[in-house]
C-alpha cells in the first residue's frame, strides 16, 4: 500500500477535513443497515501466496447478511516482488498481533462471534471518492451506563466479485485501515451525546477502483470483547 503523502499546507488538511465531514452529512451514498451481523470472518493470506488466492483452501460459501468478511493481505518474506505485493497491508500485522496468531507462511482463517443480540450499536457511512480519498463516519452508541473506554477498528475494503481478477470466491480486500481509542466522547448532538464518533478521510490506494469500495468497522472493550460491528452497503 503506498504511503501515506505528506500534507504539505493548510489548504490540504482543510480540504481532506471538508471531505471527511462530507461522510457525516445527510449527503453520504453509503451507510449500514440493520440487522447487524453475527460473525466476523477474517482471511489472511500471506502476499507470497498467489496460489492461496486463485486456489484458496477454504472456499467459503456466499456468506449470510449477518456475516462481514475481511480479506487481508500479509506482507511476506519477498517483500514488493512477492505476487500479492501491490495489495499487501502492514496494518494485517497489527492485526495478526492482536489476535495472536502468527504471520502466515500461506493462509489462515479467523472467526469472531459477534453479541446476538447487541447492547450496543454502530453505525457507519462513506462519501464519495474525491482526489485520492473517501470520507468516512463512524458513529457508536455504547451499552446504557457504559463509560468505556472502546477500540474502533475501520478497514476500507474493496468488493471484488468471484471470477474476476484470479479469485474463484468474492473477497472484501483490505485497502486500507485505522484503529482508534475511544476514551474521551465525540462532540455530538444533544441527542447523541452519550456516544462516540469519528470522522475522517481515508486514502485510496493505486489501482483500486471506487466504485467497488466499501467501509468495515468493529468496537471493543477494554476486554478486548467485541461489541458491534457494521459495514456500509451502497443502493
Amino acid at each position: 500500500m503506498p504511503a501515506h503523502p505528506a500534507l504539505g499546507s493548510r489548504a490540504a488538511i482543510l480540504g481532506l477535513a471538508a471531505l471527511a465531514c462530507a461522510a457525516g452529512t445527510a449527503q453520504a451514498q453509503c451507510t449500514s443497515t440493520l440487522p447487524a451481523p453475527r460473525l466476523l470472518v477474517e482471511r489472511f493470506i500471506s502476499a507470497d501466496c498467489e496460489d492461496c488466492w486463485t486456489q484458496p483452501r477454504a472456499r467459503l460459501s456466499p456468506p449470510p447478511s449477518s456475516t462481514l468478511v475481511l480479506d487481508w493481505i500479509v506482507p511476506g518474506r519477498q517483500g514488493d516482488d512477492g505476487p500479492l505485493a501491490a495489495a499487501a497491508v502492514r496494518e494485517s500485522e497489527g492485526r495478526l498481533a492482536e489476535l495472536g496468531r502468527a504471520t502466515p507462511a500461506d493462509s489462515d482463517l479467523y472467526v469472531t462471534d459477534l453479541p446476538e443480540q447487541p447492547a450496543a450499536r454502530l453505525r457507519v457511512g462513506q462519501g464519495p471518492a474525491v482526489a485520492d480519498y473517501v470520507g468516512i463516519t463512524a458513529r457508536f452508541t455504547p451499552p446504557a451506563r457504559a463509560a468505556g473506554p472502546y477500540r474502533l477498528g475501520v478497514a476500507l475494503v474493496e468488493a471484488i466479485p468471484a471470477g474476476t481478477e484470479g479469485t474463484p470466491v468474492a473477497r472484501n480486500v483490505v485497502r486500507n485501515a485505522f484503529e482508534a481509542l475511544w476514551d474521551v466522547r465525540g462532540q455530538l448532538s444533544k441527542k447523541e451525546q452519550q456516544g462516540w464518533l469519528e470522522v475522517r478521510p481515508m486514502r485510496i490506494p493505486d489501482g483500486a477502483q471506487p466504485e467497488r469500495l466499501r467501509v468495515l468497522a468493529w468496537v471493543r472493550d477494554g476486554a478486548g470483547r467485541p461489541v458491534a460491528a457494521a459495514q456500509t452497503r451502497c443502493d
